[in-house]
C-alpha cells in the first residue's frame, strides 16, 4: 500500500492543469468521496497494526500535498483571470492618434476669450424654450413671421414649446433673475427650420452678448465692437455700421468688416464691395428691460449677436457649412495647428 501512496503522491507533484475545469477534474479524481485518497482511506482499515502509523503518515502526507498542489493551481487560474479582466478589448488598436478641437470649438473659445478681457462671463440657458423667452419678453409681435412653424421647431406642435431659435433666450432669463449691472455673452446651439445647404443648416452656434447698466450708450457698444473686430481678424480691421431692424433692440444695426481677403479692395468673396456682414446689434429696446422686470427709465444697455459658422468662414475661408457637422476626419485634421 505505501508503494500504492508513494506512485499518487509523485503523480500529483507533477499535476498540472490547462484550464479551470481540468483542475475540477483533477480534484474529484483525487479529493472527492469516491477519489482516490478516499478509497485508500478505505483500504487503511485493512492495514495489518504494525504498519498503521507508517502508512497514516505517507497518507496524511500525500492528502495534504494533493490539497495544497489544488490550491496553487486554483490560486494561478484566479490571478490570470483578474489581469485578463483589467484588459480592455474595447480600446482602439495602437497606435492611437491625437485628435484635435473642431473649428466651431476653436473659434467660439476664441470669442469668448476676447470677451471675457472685456469684462464678460457666460451664460448658458437650455435648448428647448417656451414661446416667452424666445419671443415674448423679447419684443416680438404675435404675428412676427419667426412664430410661424416654417420658420421654427415647435415641440408636438405646442406653440408654447419650441427649440430657441436664438441665444437671447438667455439674455432674457438672466435679466428676469439679476439687476443690473449685467455683462454676459451666451453661446450655444440654436435651431431654424431652414432647407440645408451650402450656405444654410436647420441648426447652427451663436454667440451673443448682453450689457445693461446706468448710462450705457451706442459710443460703448461701437467700441466693443471695434475691439472684438480688431482682436478676432488683425489690427487694421475697419467696422462699419448700417441701420437695421430688430424687435428687441432700438436702434438697431448691423456690422460689416473690411473683407480680410482682400484687404477691403473687393473680390468674389465679399462681392466687390470691400465689406463683410459678420453680426447684428443695437441698443436694448425699453419693452424688453420692462418685460424683464429692469426699469428702462433708469438703466440702458446694449446687445449683439452673431453666428460662430459666419466667423469661422471668414477666419479659416469653409465654403460650405455643411462640413462643420459632417464630421470628416480630413476637414478636421487641417485644423490640427490651431490647438
Amino acid at each position: 500500500m505505501i508503494d500504492k501512496i508513494k506512485a499518487l503522491l509523485q503523480e500529483v507533484e507533477n499535476m498540472k492543469a490547462a484550464n479551470a475545469d481540468e483542475l475540477e477534474a483533477l480534484r474529484i479524481k483525487y479529493l472527492s468521496k469516491k477519489g482516490e485518497i478516499s478509497m485508500l482511506m478505505n483500504d487503511f482499515r485493512n492495514v495489518a497494526a504494525d504498519q498503521k502509523r507508517e502508512v497514516g503518515k505517507f497518507l496524511n502526507e500525500l492528502k495534504e500535498t494533493t490539497q495544497t498542489k489544488i490550491n496553487e493551481l486554483k490560486e494561478q487560474f484566479e490571478n490570470a483571470q483578474v489581469v485578463q479582466n483589467d484588459l480592455d478589448l474595447t480600446r482602439s488598436s495602437y497606435p492611437i492618434e491625437l485628435g484635435t478641437r473642431h473649428p466651431l470649438s476653436l473659434v467660439r473659445k476664441e470669442i469668448c476669450d476676447i470677451f471675457g478681457r472685456l469684462g464678460f462671463s457666460i451664460a448658458e440657458g437650455p435648448e428647448v424654450e417656451d414661446d416667452w423667452h424666445v419671443f415674448s419678453s423679447l419684443n416680438f409681435a404675435e404675428d412676427h413671421p419667426a412664430r410661424d412653424m416654417q420658420d421654427t421647431f415647435f415641440i408636438q406642435h405646442n406653440p408654447d414649446v419650441l427649440l430657441r431659435t436664438h441665444t437671447s433666450s438667455v439674455q432674457s432669463r438672466v435679466m428676469e433673475k439679476q439687476q443690473p449691472p449685467i455683462r454676459i455673452i451666451c453661446p450655444g446651439r440654436v435651431y431654424r427650420n431652414e432647407a440645408i445647404s451650402y450656405r444654410a443648416h436647420c441648426f447652427f452656434h451663436q454667440v451673443e452678448a448682453l450689457y445693461v447698466d446706468k448710462n450705457v450708450s451706442f459710443a460703448d457698444l461701437k467700441q466693443a465692437l471695434l475691439y472684438f473686430a480688431k482682436e478676432m481678424f488683425s489690427a487694421d480691421t475697419k467696422i462699419r455700421l448700417r441701420p437695421s431692424y430688430f424687435p428687441f433692440t432700438e436702434p438697431s444695426a448691423e456690422m460689416d468688416i473690411s473683407c480680410n481677403i482682400c484687404g477691403g479692395k473687393g473680390c468674389p468673396f465679399c462681392k466687390g464691395t470691400g465689406w463683410v456682414e459678420i453680426l447684428g446689434c443695437g441698443m436694448v429696446d425699453p419693452n424688453v428691460l420692462e418685460n424683464c422686470g429692469i426699469d428702462s427709465k433708469v438703466y440702458s444697455g446694449y446687445a449683439l449677436g452673431m453666428g460662430i459658422e459666419r466667423i469661422t468662414n471668414l477666419k479659416y475661408q469653409v465654403k460650405d457649412l455643411r462640413m462643420f457637422s459632417e464630421n470628416d476626419v480630413r476637414f478636421l485634421r487641417q485644423f490640427e495647428s490651431a490647438n
